[in-house]
């Protein structure tokens, strides 16, 4: 009897990468859950790609976003022989997705290629809506500061975070990662309007490193520390000298950089 290709060894399953768009603000994180009444948001692609594929798919995802984080670009990869076109994986693939997922595009791609192992950097961005009373649009999709924050401040403190650093004063109480060195290679803090964006790319991110970047940076902001103290919170390599962890809301995952070789088309980081 013939091997299928899943038994071959010399013939490894095509491989397809593919982005992501979510809401999170109805899942549990990206991860898949057990319980599908509190689904992650990998059960419902593996659920939508399944469908298309008319197999089990398992997906690999670039980063595990949070419960409430959202994502403009998480990047996946499965493994299928189904004969399918890049075209059909997205249509069939978002035909059988909730409104609040949906991909953006599919391509095959190298077999040696991995969405989270093959990954250079990640980008994030964290908005936060500073006005005084909270607004009625965009729940869930902003943080919200009701407190006057100054921009330049902040941005003097963020700087203190570039380079290569020891992380655990960033990271959740919590974070399983084997070492928490990370690199930072990108920090900066605008303000557009009554929206403030800090935008960060870095190697890889601890859990809620973000979020904790975002919660100094606020007490900063606003006046009640001053910007000498991120750098003092990251030297001290405590999470207790951090302050709070700022709300998932405002998180975005915008984008994910790999080698040339891959072949991956550019996303332009949305949705600011």
């Amino acid at each position: 009897m013939t091997e299928s290709p899943e038994q071959d060894p010399v013939r490894p399953l095509p491989r397809i990468a593919a982005v992501v768009e979510y809401c999170g603000t109805a899942y549990f994180g990206w991860q898949r859950q057990p319980d599908t009444a509190t689904p992650g948001v990998q059960n419902r692609v593996e659920e939508a790609l399944s469908a298309v594929a008319d197999h089990p798919i398992n997906v690999h995802c670039a980063g595990r976003t949070d419960t409430g984080v959202h994502a403009t670009a998480q990047i996946i990869h499965f493994d299928s022989d189904a004969k399918r076109s890049a075209q059909q994986w997205v249509r069939g693939g978002n035909a059988n997705l909730p409104a609040d997922v949906r991909l953006r595009w599919a391509q095959l791609t190298h077999p040696e290629f991995h969405a989270r192992f093959s990954a250079l950097s990640r980008r994030y961005q964290y908005c936060i809506d500073n006005r005084p009373s909270k607004p009625g649009l965009f729940a869930g999709l902003h943080s919200w500061f009701y407190r006057p924050l100054d921009v330049h401040l902040m941005q003097q403190a963020a700087r203190q975070l570039l380079g290569e650093h020891d992380f655990s004063a960033y990271r959740a109480a919590g974070c399983q990662a084997k070492t928490a060195h990370r690199h930072v290679s990108a920090v900066s803090l605008s303000r557009r309007g009554h929206l403030i964006i800090l935008d960060i790319t870095a190697n890889a991110f601890l859990q809620h490193m973000v979020r904790n970047i975002a919660g100094v940076l606020m007490a900063i902001g606003c006046g009640d520390k001053p910007p000498a103290w991120a750098g003092e919170v990251l030297r001290s390599k405590d999470r207790t000298q951090g302050g709070i962890t700022a709300p998932p809301d405002g998180l975005y995952l915008v984008g994910v950089d790999y080698p040339g070789r891959f072949g991956l088309p550019d996303l332009p980081p949305r949705p600011f």
